[in-house]
């Protein structure tokens, strides 16, 4: 088959399974494609002007089905405008299943590299594009504004904005994050004690290594920030710890008090709703942290550790769990997909930077491991869910947010898997101000 490798200038070649070039020497979509892909497709292209590019038997396909999908692809960067055309309609996906698009993603990021044309061709592409599809026009409506323009919301990081922030990413639906999280409602990084382990035992013995972290016995008193829906205040509590949960979410906050009061844990587990610098409670033996950090933003690391570190009492534990880049020189901040779709303002940094932070607000950083493969299965295990229940996901939340969360979590899963993003766990403990951490044992005491 013809690549169009060679195509510059007003060169016009013609292939049977793309269609030929128009009588004014118009690119179509397909052959454009080609031409950016340096011929190498995994997959097949059609789109709505008839031309269609890839193997013909390929086991993925991409439909463009609208002038208006060309316009988003035309305008915006990286990964945003395929987003934006999935998310609309304009783009559909062939061979997967929109609630784990994995196996699609997974080839083009093995095989798709864009190459940026010679000149004379790259003007010939934006002819044949048309000047009409080169002007912006509006996204999708389940798209949040650019960060520069939620300053309607508050400074980013401010109580407010981290309000609206928690709001839009975890009220989306109980029933929703039900049937995508599974019975342990957790929203977290599982620990898989086996590559057979199903999700809910891989999340219970999360809690579990948690837990033993921390050193927790029955009557002391556990702070668990950003609680989610309640899972390791719950966890503690049936253990006989005293546990306090806090989250931004109302909807969680509801959920989990719910939870709590079904499971007769009301005199031991409480679940508030609230931003965690709030919280006036002192003198805990253990704080947890499970899948915050990544909403507090760098700049707020120094006052976020320096607030948790004077709730413990000397000699308590600190355990922060959280997503990390692997490496601590890239700007912290989200872009594209994942911020104006998924995390608004969610940041990302190393796990070195983190241990610093922790260090330099005056607590005692013991002990680091990364769990990223762990991550990787955990995200398989969500969209298989969200599979398993896609007519229901769609009636509850719509066919465009649905289509969010299956683009997210599959795309999450290829990260953790290939190492461009990780999940550490940070343990730290507060000593009594001359060195003194108590009696901690010389070495982990908890079991792997």
């Amino acid at each position: 088959m013809t690549t169009f490798k060679d195509q510059v200038g007003e060169t016009a070649e013609t292939d049977a399974a793309t269609g030929p070039s128009g009588d004014d020497g118009k690119l179509s979509l397909a052959e454009i494609l080609e031409l950016l892909a340096g011929g190498r497709l995994p997959l097949r292209f059609t789109a709505y002007d008839g031309s269609a590019a890839g193997p013909e038997d390929a086991p993925f396909g991409l439909e463009l089905t609208s002038p208006r999908g060309t316009t988003y692809l035309a305008t915006a960067r990286g990964d945003l405008g395929l987003a934006r055309a999935y998310i609309s309609g304009d783009i559909e996906v062939h061979g997967v299943h929109p609630g784990d698009p994995y196996e699609l993603l997974k080839a083009l990021a093995d095989e798709l590299v864009f190459r940026m044309p010679p000149p004379k061709t790259m003007a010939r592409i934006v002819r044949s594009i048309g000047v009409e599809h080169l002007r912006p026009i509006a996204p999708p409506p389940q798209e949040v504004p650019p960060r520069w323009r939620r300053l309607g919301t508050g400074r980013r990081h401010s109580k407010a904005r981290d309000a609206e922030v928690i709001h839009y990413h975890y009220d989306v639906s109980n029933t929703f994050y039900e049937w995508v999280l599974g019975p342990s409602m957790t929203y977290t990084c599982a620990c898989y004690p086996s590559a057979e382990a199903s999700l809910d035992e891989a999340q219970e013995n999360k809690y579990r290594l948690v837990f033993e972290k921390l050193r927790l016995e029955p009557g002391d008193r556990l702070l668990d920030v950003g609680c989610g829906w309640g899972g390791m205040v719950r966890y503690a509590a049936r253990r006989g710890v005293r546990a306090l949960g806090v989250t931004l979410s109302q909807e969680q906050a509801t959920w989990a008090q719910r939870a709590i009061a079904e499971e007769g844990l009301a005199d031991l587990a409480e679940v508030r709703y609230g931003d965690y610098r709030d919280i006036r409670e002192s003198g805990f033996d253990a704080v947890s942290s499970i899948g915050l950090l990544e909403h507090i933003g760098v700049r707020n690391y120094k006052g976020y550790f320096r607030f948790l570190r004077s709730r413990l009492r000397p000699g308590g534990l600190l355990l922060n769990h959280c997503i990390t880049r692997p490496e601590n020189r890239t700007e912290p901040s989200t872009h594209g997909f994942i911020d104006r779709y998924v995390f608004p303002d969610g940041e990302l940094t190393g796990s070195g930077r983190i241990i610093t932070e922790a260090q330099d607000a005056g607590l005692e950083v013991l002990h680091e491991e990364n769990l990223r493969p762990h991550y990787a299965l955990t995200l398989r295990d969500w969209c298989a869910n969200l599979v398993a229940h896609w007519d229901e996901a769609v009636e509850e939340v719509g066919l465009e947010k649905a289509k969010v969360w299956g683009l997210y979590m599959a795309g999450s899963r290829l990260q953790f898997e290939r190492g461009g993003i990780q999940l550490h766990q940070v343990l730290a403990v507060k000593d009594d101000g001359h060195g003194g951490t108590g009696d901690l044992p010389l070495r982990p005491w908890w079991s792997g």
